[in-house]
C-alpha cells in the first residue's frame, strides 16, 4: 500500500487557527462532519481537490501541507531539545513530530526561543573567555564537569607529586622491574587485593571495556584490547582501588561543583596514576631526552599507545626534571575539542571549535601519518606543532571504529629538542602560518577561512565586493586621477 501524508493535524490545527467547529468547516467544504472528522484524525486521505479548497478558504499557503517542512521543523527540535538545558524533559521524537505537524507556529516559536537563548549563551561564553584570557577570575558559566576537571589539570599543569610517589611505590612493591608488567599487576591485585583478573569475550561484555565487580572480587577485560591497553587498565583500577585518600586530597582542594565533576576528576586522577606506572617518571624523562621526543619509538618501548605517550609527555613538570613544555589537544571530526591542556603558553579554544587552520585538522587529510607546522598566534607567539590521527579499534566485524586526531607542540624556541624539527626550516617566515584560538576572537581579518566576524570589529559588507573569505574587508583601490 502506498503511503499518503498524514494531514489531519494540519487540517485541525488550521480549523483552529480560524476559530471554527468540524460542523462550520465541514459545511463550507461541502462535506459531512464525520468525512472531515475522519480526515482529522487520519483515517481517511484529504483529496487534492478538497485540499486546494481547505487551503483557499483558510487563506493557508500550501507549503504548510509539505512533509518536507514537517521533517525540517522536527529536526530543528530534535537538534534543540537535544541540548543538556533540555535533555532532562521527557520529550520524545515522536512528540516533536506531532508538534511540527499539529502546530507548526507553536513549533517555531520554540525554535526561535532556543536560538535566541543559544545566541545569548554563545555570547556570554565568548565575553568569559576574553576575561579568562585577561586574567580574570570568577568569571562564571554553566559549569560543564569535563570542563571543571580540564581546569583543575590545566591549574595544577597536570603534574600531581603525589600520584607520581604512589606509581614509584607500587613499581617496587609489585616487582614490575624487568618483569611483565600485565602479569605483574594481575599477580600484584590477586595477592594484596584478592582481586582475579578476567579476559572475557566479546559476547560477555560487547561495550564494556572493564568491569570491576567489587562483592565477587572480579575484574573483567574485553577481549578486544590489546595488550597494551590491558595494562592500562589494570593500572588504572588499581589507582581506583588505592588511591582514594590522595584523589580526595586533591578534589577537596578544588571547588568542584557536583557530584558528577567528582567522578570525572577521579577518572582523571586515575588515567594518570595508570599513565605514571606504565611509564615511571625518571626512566620515562631520561628516555624521551635521549630519543628526542620521538612518540612512536618511546610507545614501542614503554609498551603504550601513541596517545597514552602524548599525555604522559604533558606531565613531566618535575621541579628540577622538566621535560619540554607541550600544549596538548584532541579533536573529533567534526572538530569538538575533547582534551586541551597547555604547558607550552599556546591558548587553545574554551567554548568554541578550535582555529581550522591548526594542523590538527589536516591529519584527517592524511590518517595515521605525523604532519608538522610553525604556527604563529595573534600576540605573535609562536610554536613548533605536530598532529596525527588516532583510530581506536574496538574489534569485530561491523563494529565502527572511532576516529580523532591529537595535536601536540612547544614554543618555537625548544623545537631542537624534537626529532621532528629535523629538517625543517625552522627560521622561515614563508612556513608560517598564521592562527588564531577561535574565528570570533581572531585578529586576523585576511583568512580565506574566517567563518564568523571577529568579535571586536564590526562587520562591514560592501555587496558589489567579494574579498578572500565573505567577512574579510576589502581596502578600496585608490581613484585614478581625471584628465
Amino acid at each position: 500500500m502506498t503511503d499518503v501524508p498524514q494531514l489531519g493535524q494540519k487540517v485541525r490545527a488550521l480549523r483552529r487557527r480560524e476559530g471554527l467547529t468540524q460542523v462550520d468547516l465541514a459545511t463550507r467544504l461541502g462535506v459531512s462532519a464525520s468525512y472531515l472528522n475522519l480526515i482529522e484524525a487520519n483515517k481517511r486521505p484529504l483529496p487534492g481537490a478538497l485540499l486546494l479548497k481547505l487551503a483557499s478558504l483558510l487563506k493557508a499557503d500550501l507549503g504548510a501541507f509539505a512533509a518536507d517542512a514537517d521533517e525540517g521543523l522536527a529536526s530543528d527540535l530534535t537538534e534543540a531539545f537535544g541540548d543538556p538545558l533540555l535533555t532532562s524533559h521527557a520529550v520524545g521524537p515522536g512528540d516533536l513530530r506531532e508538534l511540527a505537524q499539529s502546530q507548526p507556529g507553536l513549533a517555531r516559536a520554540v525554535i526561535a526561543l532556543y536560538r535566541g537563548y543559544a545566541a545569548s549563551r554563545d555570547a556570554a561564553q565568548e565575553l568569559a573567555g576574553q576575561l579568562s584570557a585577561a586574567g580574570a577570575t570568577g568569571v562564571g558559566w554553566n559549569a560543564v564537569p569535563s570542563e571543571e576537571v580540564s581546569d583543575l589539570i590545566q591549574r595544577r599543569m597536570n603534574h600531581f607529586p603525589g600520584l607520581e610517589a604512589a606509581a614509584e611505590a607500587l613499581w617496587r612493591e609489585a616487582g614490575l622491574e624487568g618483569g611483565d608488567i600485565h602479569l605483574g599487576l594481575a599477580r600484584h591485585l590477586a595477592k594484596k587485593h584478592g582481586i582475579e583478573v578476567r579476559v572475557v569475550r566479546v559476547g560477555d561484555e560487547r561495550k564494556a571495556m572493564r568491569r570491576f565487580d567489587p562483592e565477587r572480587g572480579v575484574l573483567s577485560i574485553s577481549e578486544v584490547l590489546p595488550p597494551r591497553s590491558r595494562r592500562f587498565q589494570l593500572a588504572h583500577q588499581l589507582g581506583l582501588i588505592t588511591q582514594g585518600e590522595a584523589f580526595a586530597a586533591v578534589l577537596d582542594a578544588e571547588d568542584l561543583s557536583s557530584d558528577e565533576a567528582r567522578t570525572l576528576g577521579r577518572v582523571a586522577l586515575a588515567n594518570y596514576f595508570a599513565a605514571a606506572v606504565l611509564m615511571p617518571y625518571e626512566p620515562f624523562l631520561e628516555a624521551a631526552q635521549a630519543e628526542r621526543y620521538d612518540i612512536e619509538l618511546l610507545a614501542h618501548r614503554f609498551g603504550t599507545s601513541f596517545e597514552q605517550v602524548c599525555h604522559r609527555l604533558t606531565s613531566l613538570r618535575r621541579p628540577g626534571r622538566e621535560g619540554v613544555p607541550f600544549h596538548l589537544l584532541r579533536i573529533d571530526v567534526a572538530g569538538n575539542i575533547s582534551k586541551r591542556f597547555s604547558a607550552s603558553g599556546i591558548r587553545i579554544a574554551r567554548f568554541s571549535g578550535a582555529c581550522p587552520r591548526w594542523n590538527v585538522h589536516a591529519a584527517f587529510l592524511t590518517p595515521g601519518m605525523i604532519r608538522i607546522q610553525v604556527s604563529r598566534m595573534p600576540d605573535g607567539g609562536q610554536f613548533f606543532c605536530i598532529a596525527r590521527t588516532l583510530r581506536s579499534d574496538r574489534g569485530g566485524y561491523n563494529v565502527p571504529h572511532i576516529v580523532h586526531a591529537i595535536g601536540m607542540g612547544c614554543d618555537l624556541r625548544r623545537a631542537r629538542e624534537l626529532v621532528y624539527s629535523d629538517g625543517v626550516d625552522l627560521g622561515n617566515e614563508g612556513a608560517v602560518v598564521p592562527v588564531g584560538v577561535t574565528c570570533r576572537m581572531c585578529e586576523h581579518l585576511d583568512c580565506p577561512q574566517r567563518a564568523f566576524p571577529p568579535l571586536l570589529h564590526p562587520l562591514r559588507i560592501d555587496e558589489n565586493v567579494r574579498g578572500v573569505s565573505f567577512y574579510a574587508p576589502v581596502a578600496t583601490p585608490p581613484r585614478g586621477l581625471g584628465g
